[in-house]
């Protein structure tokens, strides 16, 4: 079922990282958040009862306009009650082979695609030894980047350049550190339930198996602002309507959030996003 979900909302992502645009509504003497995806109210719906639900809609983060980067840009967005990651990388895959014409995807964990590129197991590496790769990569960075930091480096810079240009990799079973909304596996070196999609070169998609225990939610959410605070960033409401509502009962479910400019741009063979944008944030 097609859903139509706010923009603007009381809460927002916590993601030490992610630079949202607050809005004051004078009305509510309040301020609100452009939304950097539909996901919270989404589960919201899923909660009460929706069934399978998808939403096409525009979504903004305060950053740069680059290549594959404009504030203002717009997701597909979907939930299948009753999936696991697993499952719904299929069904990605099988979009992907109808709207793109890519063969079947590849499917490789986290730690295999760094043992394969890097030489290293990531969920047993601390800073000083990832930093100790970067280095010799020829990256210097800051020396105080915690390890979750320095894997993100990593993996883009060093990964993600020779990703999907055979086919679509789909790379699962994050490290525990970056299960953001996801479920984490107990198992002998906990993962993240998640994965991400890369069609030549570029970052598609970021879906996962839906974390449905509310204490552990706010856990995560508090967790965050902490950073913010260490970042001096501000810190984000959390949205308690989203606590509450996988507090009542979020089924079991995955979900996924496709970036549709890129897409087209794949479609389109084109190089930079402003070739499939009327307008890009610069030019509004």
């Amino acid at each position: 079922m097609e859903v139509e979900t706010p923009l603007l909302s009381q809460g927002a992502a916590t993601d030490p990282y992610l630079n949202i645009i607050p809005v004051k509504l004078s009305y509510f003497d309040r301020t609100y958040f452009l939304q950097t995806s539909p996901e919270f109210c989404m589960k919201r719906m899923l909660a009460a009862g929706s069934g399978p639900i998808y939403q096409l809609c525009k979504a903004f983060r305060d950053e740069e306009c680059g290549r594959y980067h404009n504030p203002e840009f717009t997701l597909l967005e979907w939930y299948q009650p009753g999936f696991d990651h697993h499952a719904l990388m299929g069904e990605v895959d099988d979009f992907l082979q109808a709207v793109l014409k890519t063969p079947k995807a590849t499917k490789v964990s986290y730690r295999a695609l760094f043992e394969k590129f890097l030489g290293f197991n990531p969920h047993q590496a601390d800073a000083k030894i990832l930093k100790h790769y970067a280095k010799q990569h020829d990256i210097q960075l800051d020396a105080t980047l915690a390890c979750e930091d320095w894997l993100d480096v990593l993996l883009t810079h060093c990964i993600e350049p020779h990703l999907g240009y055979d086919a679509p990799v789909m790379i699962f079973d994050y490290s525990a550190s970056k299960a953001a909304l996801a479920k984490v596996r107990s198992d002998k070196e906990p993962v993240a339930e998640r994965f991400e999609v890369y069609v030549q070169g570029v970052e598609l998609a970021n879906g996962y198996h839906e974390l449905t225990d509310h204490n552990i939610q706010r856990q995560r959410f508090e967790a965050d602002n902490k950073i913010r605070s260490a970042l001096d960033r501000p810190n984000i409401p959390l949205d308690n309507h989203l606590l509450k509502a996988l507090e009542v009962g979020l089924p079991s479910s995955a979900g996924v959030a496709l970036g549709i400019d890129r897409l087209v741009m794949l479609a389109a063979g084109a190089d930079h996003i402003e070739e499939v944008l009327a307008f890009t944030s610069a030019q509004a």
